[in-house]
């Protein structure tokens, strides 16, 4: 069930769903220090497609996993200078996903990093929850949490 109305309640990590990557579920952070977005993405690649630039990556949704592991497309919506919360600066592709956390559905401007090193695939940041979400620092997973077979298929790594 996909809610509609403003105010929900997020902990400060969700299974997030991203209907347009064909991921239905990955583990994010909610970071309100971060303005954009970020996904864990990999050999990004841009090209044309009818005179509009695209970009094509890998991207694994499960952390130390090649479970669902997939290549997508998507247009690119902006290039941006992000400076990472180690201080480096890096330019990096935006693109506009659809993303279901706790029952909601948001569109949100994601850009796309290495996250191997990271412990989260996914990080959401303030220009997504400015869309009505507000953030319980002691809380996690208020939307639920992925179906266990397939916590258990991927090792546990909720």
């Amino acid at each position: 069930m996909v809610r509609s109305h403003s105010n929900t309640t997020t902990g400060w990590r969700e299974w997030v769903s991203l209907p347009d990557l064909g991921v239905d579920w990955i583990k994010a952070k909610i970071d309100t220090g971060a303005r954009t977005s970020a996904l864990h993405a990999f050999e990004i690649v841009e090209f044309e497609r009818d005179g509009t630039p695209w970009v094509r990556f890998k991207i694994k949704p499960w952390q130390d996993s090649q479970e669902d592991a997939r290549v997508v497309e998507c247009p690119v919506h902006d290039r941006r200078v992000v400076r990472s919360s180690s201080g480096h600066k890096q330019k990096r592709y935006v693109i506009k996903l659809r993303l279901i956390m706790v029952g909601r559905e948001v569109n949100a401007e994601v850009t796309l990093t290495n996250r191997d090193k990271m412990g989260f695939r996914m990080l959401i940041g303030r220009e997504a929850l400015k869309r009505g979400y507000v953030v319980d620092p002691a809380r996690s997973f208020l939307g639920g949490r992925a179906p266990g077979a397939t916590r258990r298929r991927n090792r546990g790594k909720a």
